[in-house]
């Protein structure tokens, strides 16, 4: 019995022509091949399975290729035939070496390299080191390379293959030719697996194949190694190969059934919590995976979206037909706002199933939490439903807030007072921007504060945010008028604050001011005040008709604050 050899190693690419969806790379190798422009080094990047390694050895052959006859030099189509090509293709080329950096990581293993770099090839025209997942190096590891790399022997060519570019140092980096290896669309690998399935004389159907590129997420290994299972997946109890159908590939990769999920959001969606959750049950037991079921869940709430914005779209051979008429179906009666929080509630979902201990539990409250949220009322519906009901009638107008005392609001006059005092400072000549309080004092008419909360107005509009603080937190104003100040503390003052608010005051008011402080009880403090009014205008906006039909529209929902138009 010959010895099988899996789709991935018997189908891996032998020229640049066999390279699949890497069109820019093969021309750029192939014409800087034919002109004699080699670079001593090149970096290949991509995710992994989409021909690094491949690409790697295919430079090294086309390098070294003498052709048939013997004679030829460096082709970008090597002819497969010569003792080179042969043995390269073998990997057992003397002068062809690979080393695995993920198992070879040290300074040692660089330095043994680096010792053979100057000898001259055996049989080859170039001496090729391929070095695989060259990230995984040792910084002491790339610093023994960099100077053969900038300089090699001109008989020397360095091939990096790496999938984390971003772990290699510049220094590296700016010594190699690199190369990026696309990865592949689901059209472009579910083709390239339907040429493999006919070569290998297995039927495929369109929709098995699509499910199997989604599933390989652009690497060509991936996707070969998913359709080696899936046919074996289908052989018979005769032996024969059967054709690889969607089920299989859905039963295969635990995928769930499109159908049921198309059935499932539409219960979501109508706020059937009961149906929908049994429908998870059902797929949880015939083996889904609840993490693949969500993104399922949201490839679906993807296309119904697109469906809806552009109903001509064509969803390709992925959706079968009686799936393309469930999502049109779903489209027109949807709407985006509808879809668009479906997605984040379903994103929200398969973020808490990644890390939950029990995925099942996990996913049914994501689905509760889904099929409730589409029975509240959208902003719009709301509205109108107030207007119609007249809830938001002229005679019952929304509550204005209660005037907050100190709330950074002072009467018309103190204002005006208060204007010059807020005026910038730029105008001043140099000589008098030494003493900007005093000069602004002297140069505008004195400035009347009638109450405390003004006196904290103007020490916010002034930048003194210690005096107003203390003053709005911890004092507890006695006796106040122009001029003169008496209040208690509710908490420790700074030992100093006296005589820094009665310079201030004077600075800023160009008057002269009396502060005393005293141990009889004041008013509540500014904060407490602020607080209390809060708090009341709470209360007032909850007994408000139009504030209630919202609160009774969306259970839980509480008034945190209110405000006045201007603010």
């Amino acid at each position: 019995m010959s010895e099988y050899r899996v789709l991935a190693r018997k189908y891996r690419p032998k020229t640049f022509d066999d390279l699949v969806g890497q069109e820019a790379l093969v021309r750029t190798l192939s014409n800087g091949i034919k002109s004699g422009r080699i670079a001593h080094a090149f970096l290949l990047t991509g995710i992994r399975g989409i021909g690094k390694t491949t690409t790697a050895r295919i430079i090294a052959r086309a390098l070294n290729c003498i052709g048939e006859d013997g004679n030829g030099g460096p082709t970008p189509q090597p002819c497969g035939v010569c003792a080179n090509c042969t043995q390269i293709l073998q990997d057992r080329h003397v002068d062809v070496m690979e080393m695995d950096a993920a198992s070879r990581t040290g300074v040692g293993d660089i330095r043994e390299l680096i010792e053979t770099v100057h000898y001259a090839p055996s049989n080859a025209r170039y001496k090729i080191y391929i070095i695989d997942e060259v990230h995984m190096l040792s910084n002491s590891a790339f610093n023994a390379l960099l100077k053969t790399l900038e300089e090699p022997p001109p008989h020397v060519i360095f091939i990096f293959a790496t999938t984390e570019t971003r772990k290699i140092p510049v220094t590296i980096l700016s010594r190699c030719q690199r190369f990026d290896l696309k990865r592949l669309d689901i059209e472009q690998l579910a083709t390239h697996l339907g040429n493999i399935a006919r070569l290998e004389k297995v039927e495929a159907q369109e929709e098995a194949l699509h499910l199997i590129a989604m599933a390989a997420e652009g690497s060509v290994r991936d996707g070969l190694s998913l359709l080696d299972q899936a046919i074996a997946h289908s052989i018979g109890e005769d032996g024969s190969t059967g054709t690889i159908s969607g089920e299989t590939v859905r039963a295969m990769l635990g995928l769930s059934d499109r159908t049921r999920l198309f059935t499932m959001l539409e219960h979501l969606f109508a706020g059937e919590t009961v149906p929908a959750l049994e429908l998870l049950s059902a797929q949880y037991r015939d083996g889904a995976d609840i993490a693949m079921l969500f993104s399922d869940l949201l490839a679906i709430v993807h296309t119904i979206t697109r469906l809806n914005l552009a109903p001509n779209s064509d969803l390709g051979p992925a959706y079968a037909e009686g799936e393309k008429e469930y999502a049109k179906k779903l489209a027109a009666k949807l709407g985006v706002q509808e879809l668009t929080r479906a997605w984040q509630l379903l994103a929200k979902g398969q973020e808490e199933v990644k890390y939950a201990t029990d995925s099942l539990r996990t996913a049914e409250m994501a689905l509760i939490r889904f099929a409730h949220a589409s029975r509240l009322p959208s902003p719009a519906e709301l509205v109108r439903s107030l207007k119609e009901t007249g809830a938001a009638s002229p005679s019952s107008p929304p509550p204005s807030p209660r005037p907050t005392p100190g709330g950074g609001s002072m009467s018309a006059r103190a204002s005006a007072q208060l204007a010059p005092a807020m005026q910038p400072q730029q105008e001043y000549q140099p000589e008098t921007m030494a003493q900007p309080h005093l000069t602004l004092a002297a140069s505008n008419p004195p400035v009347v504060l009638e109450n405390f909360e003004e006196m904290v107005a103007l020490c916010e509009a002034q930048r003194e945010p210690t005096l107003a603080h203390h003053l709005t937190n911890s004092a507890s104003v006695v006796a106040f008028e122009p001029g003169m100040m008496t209040f208690s503390t509710t908490h420790a003052f700074p030992a100093d604050i006296g005589k820094r608010l009665t310079g201030f005051l004077e600075r800023a008011t160009g008057r002269s001011w009396r502060i005393v402080m005293s141990n009889d009880v004041g008013a509540p403090t500014l904060a407490e005040q602020r607080a209390r009014a809060k708090t009341e205008a709470v209360q007032d906006a909850c007994g408000h008709p139009v504030v209630k039909a919202v609160l009774d529209a969306f259970p839980g929902a509480t008034v945190e604050d209110v405000r006045s138009d201007d603010r």
